[in-house]
């Protein structure tokens, strides 16, 4: 299933920074569009025009006391119900988050103790919704991982060392991976929260002028969910198997506003390295989603571990949401005009998503839809006989496709004694290596030059009776 990349965008309040130097808004939101207005210079004049951008949600999380104010539960209700019901119907899904550093990234993502964000509220919704479909014939397991990606090397999260660095490798079926991360069980709420506590005081932070916590890694919580489901005419189970990547993205940022200096400073090189690349992914899929470019672009996926990690999520086998953070102060002008337009471009990205399921569990589902439209035809139609053949070679493939492993070998069992039991009637006994002879009865061997093919063969012969003779000759 062909679907564009789901693209939101979210201003924050003004921090303590801002309002001490007095910055004035300059993002604002009408419906599903946003408009960035040019700050004024010193005499009150602007020579820059007033952009307007729209995307599928605009949240204007400002000020709390405005009726238009989008907290916390309203950007889950309008992104992530949709991906956990995508997740539910077997689809890869993703959330992006993108910003400037301190533009509210982490908390949209994460939250904080009294508001928490998208990954918390997804992951409780999660169990509501496996505790309301669970029954006899359908079950849910769920596993979680946690990683970073700092300076461009990858680290998991949930690793009780956390020092070891993990390699990324590339399956030709499951795309790319990190070999030996941690993909744990959980059975509830419970564990995964302490799992994410774990995690994120493990992830790197540090303070910069912009942001006194700003997150200095691209943060990746992966949520495995496979659905198994039983049939129960044919007691074959089949499994749908989604992963759900949730991805706080580390801020970009300008080294002259943020003051970095010594291992900050190359820390931003290397977040700006990444997002840059990140950029240029995003541009060329864009470009060829267009009708003049189709199939003629390269994707610069493997220029960075981000994007290597993020392919599928981005024009691959995926739901993708991104949701792009902004400052409302004059003062970033430059920074939300960038986030701006890399979420316009984003929007362009045609993603290709489709059912994670069990392809013999699918090929069942799909002969069992044919069995049923010929059974109705059966009774309308005249053409009786080739329809009664159709169904008949539908309900034969069924049968023979929802065998039980045990049922096969047993199948198998009973073929070879009735092959041997022919053999034997026709006065023939093979062996797969030299002869075994039954005792008690009369036989020929067969002599060949070749030593290979030399005493395979054993033809039994019968005991004849004289009356037997006589009859025969008679």
């Amino acid at each position: 299933m062909s679907s564009k990349v789901k693209v939101a965008v979210r201003v924050r309040p003004f921090n303590k920074r801002e309002l001490g130097l007095q910055s004035t808004c300059v993002v604002t939101m009408e419906e599903n569009t946003t408009y960035l207005y040019a700050p004024t210079g010193p005499k009150g004049d602007s020579r820059k025009p007033n952009k307007s951008f729209s995307f599928d949600h605009c949240f204007w999380s400002i000020d709390p006391s405005k009726p238009q104010f989008a907290g916390q539960e309203i950007v889950f209700k309008c992104l992530g119900t949709d991906i956990l019901e995508n997740a539910f119907l077997g689809y890869n899904a993703c959330i992006l988050a993108y910003g400037q550093t301190g533009s509210g990234k982490s908390y949209s993502m994460m939250g904080a103790s009294s508001e928490i964000g998208i990954i918390p509220r997804l992951c409780g919704a999660l169990f509501d919704h496996i505790a309301e479909k669970s029954t006899t014939t359908i079950g849910f397991k769920v596993e979680v991982s946690y990683m970073e990606i700092y300076n461009e090397k990858v680290r998991d999260l949930l690793d009780p060392t956390g020092k070891t660095v993990m390699k990324v490798r590339e399956h030709k079926i499951f795309g790319p991976y990190v070999d030996g991360l941690s993909q744990l069980a959980v059975s509830n709420y419970k564990d995964i929260e302490s799992l994410m506590i774990e995690g994120n005081k493990s992830r790197t932070v540090a303070a910069t002028n912009m942001n006194s916590e700003s997150s200095r890694s691209h943060a990746v919580f992966s949520v495995v969910i496979t659905q198994q489901i039983l049939d129960i005419t044919s007691s074959v189970t089949g499994e749908k198997v989604s992963k759900v990547s949730l991805v706080d993205l580390a801020g970009s940022e300008r080294a002259t506003k943020t003051g970095a200096v010594g291992d900050r400073l190359r820390e931003g090189s290397n977040i700006n390295k990444s997002l840059t690349t990140l950029g240029l992914v995003i541009s060329q899929l864009a470009e060829s989603c267009s009708n003049k470019k189709k199939g003629q672009t390269f994707v610069p996926y493997r220029d960075s571990v981000l994007t290597w990690l993020l392919k599928d999520n981005l024009g691959g086998n995926s739901k993708t949401v991104m949701i792009a953070t902004l400052s409302p102060a004059g003062e970033n002008y430059e920074e939300t005009l960038s986030t701006l337009r890399y979420a316009d471009r984003a929007k362009r990205i045609v993603n290709h998503a489709v059912v994670n399921e069990d392809p013999n569990a699918k090929l069942i589902r799909e002969l069992k839809e044919e069995v049923d439209r010929l059974k109705s035809q059966l009774h309308k139609s005249q053409r009786e006989e080739c329809l009664k053949e159709q169904l008949c070679e539908s309900e034969k493939l069924i049968k023979e496709l929802t065998q039980t492993w045990e049922q096969k070998l047993a199948k198998t069992e009973t073929v070879h004694k009735e092959r041997q039991a022919a053999l034997e009637k026709m006065g023939i006994s093979v062996q797969s290596s030299g002869i075994k002879v039954q005792q008690d009865k009369i036989f020929l061997v067969n002599l060949n030059a070749d030593p290979s093919l030399n005493e395979l063969l054993v033809y039994y012969l019968e005991k004849v009776t004289p009356s037997q003779l006589l009859l025969h000759r008679l």
